[in-house]
C-alpha cells in the first residue's frame, strides 16, 4: 500500500506539470541511477563503512554462527564483514540473497554476548531473506524521480507563469517543490520502519529466541546514544541499513525517523515471546567458546 502511494504520489505531479516527456525523462533518470545502485550498492556501502570481509579462519565462532543461522533460515551463506567501528550496529545488504553480506561493528562483537550476536544476525538474515534491499532500491528509484519531477515543476512555473492553461504556476510550482519531496521521503521512512519491525519478527524466528534481539537493541540502542558512529554521520543516507538508527538523536518513533522506536520494538519482540512465536533456539553456545581477539 505504501509503495503504491508512493507510485500514486510520482503521477499525480507528472500529471501536475502536464507533460508525459518530461515525467518519463525524469523516470528514465532516476531509473538509470537506481539500476546502477542496485548492482553496485553493496560494495559502495561496504567500501564507505570500511568494512572488512572475514572468512571461518578470521573468526571461527562468528563465521560460524552466521553460517548456523543462514542454514535455519535457508538462505545460502553470505559474505561476512567487520566495521571498525566502537559503536555496536550491523546491517545487511545485496540485491538478492545469493549475493547478500551481513556486516557487524567491532563494539557489536566485544559488547554482546553470543546469544545477543545471534538475535542481531537472525534480524539481518530476515532483511536477506525478505529481499528488502530490492524493496528500497524500488522506493529510492520513485522517490528519485520525484524529486527531479518537482524541480521541473518549478521550471515550467516560471517559464509558463504567463500561460493560463498551465496547471500549476510560480506559487504551486513552489508549493509542489517543497512538498513533493518531502511526502516521498515520508512514504519511504514509513517503508523503512515496516520492514524493521517484519525483520524483528522474522530475526526472532530464525534465531529461536526473540528475547535475546529484544536484549540486543536495548544495548544497541543506549551504546548508540553515547558513541558516535562518524561515518554514518558524514554518510547518512546509509542510516536506514542499520539495525538500531547510528546517528545522534535519531531513534524517536516519528515521521522523520528511518527506524521504529526501539522501545516499541523490545515491546513486540517481549509479546511474541510470550505467545508460541519462538522454537528451539538456533545457536546455544556456551560464552567459553568465544575466543577473545581483536574483535571479540
Amino acid at each position: 500500500m505504501l509503495m503504491a502511494a508512493m507510485t500514486a504520489l510520482f503521477l499525480a505531479i507528472g500529471y501536475a506539470i502536464g507533460g508525459e516527456g518530461g515525467m518519463l525523462i525524469a523516470l528514465g533518470i532516476a531509473g538509470a541511477m537506481n539500476l546502477f545502485a542496485y548492482w553496485n550498492a553493496d560494495k559502495m556501502v561496504l567500501s564507505m563503512h570500511g568494512a572488512q570481509e572475514i572468512d571461518r579462519a578470521t573468526l571461527p565462532w562468528f563465521y560460524d554462527l552466521v553460517a548456523r543461522l543462514a542454514e535455519r533460515a535457508q538462505l545460502p551463506m553470505p559474505k561476512v564483514y567487520i566495521i571498525d567501528s566502537e559503536q555496536p550496529n550491523a546491517f545487511a545488504t545485496g540485491r538478492n540473497p545469493e549475493n547478500a553480506a551481513v556486516a557487524a561493528s567491532t563494539g557489536l562483537l566485544r559488547s554482546l554476548s553470543t546469544e545477543e550476536v545471534a538475535g542481531v544476525m537472525a534480524h539481518e538474515l530476515a532483511h536477506v531473506k525478505s529481499r528488502d534491499t530490492l524493496t528500497m532500491t524500488i522506493t529510492a528509484t520513485i522517490a528519485g524521480a520525484i524529486g527531479m519531477l518537482a524541480n521541473m515543476a518549478m521550471f515550467a512555473g516560471h517559464s509558463n507563469s504567463d500561460n493560463r492553461s498551465n496547471p500549476l504556476g510560480p506559487i504551486g510550482a513552489i508549493v509542489l517543490m517543497i512538498l513533493a519531496p518531502m511526502a516521498a521521503m515520508l512514504v519511504q521512512m514509513a517503508i523503512s520502519r515496516t520492514r524493521e519491525y517484519e525483520a524483528d519478527r522474522m530475526g526472532a524466528e530464525i534465531s529461536g529466541q526473540p528475547m535475546w534481539l529484544a536484549s540486543a537493541l536495548a544495548k544497541i540502542d543506549r551504546a548508540a546514544h553515547a558513541i558516535p558512529n562518524e561515518t554514518a554521520e558524514r554518510n547518512p543516507a546509509t542510516a536506514h541499513l542499520f539495525i538500531i538508527n547510528p546517528l545522534h538523536g535519531g531513534a524517536m518513533d516519528n515521521l522523520f525517523s528511518t527506524h521504529p522506536s526501539t522501545e516499541n520494538r523490545i515491546a513486540a519482540l517481549r509479546e511474541m515471546a510470550g505467545g508460541h512465536g519462538a522454537g528451539a533456539p538456533a545457536y546455544a553456545a556456551p560464552r567459553s567458546a568465544r575466543r577473545r581477539g581483536p574483535w571479540g
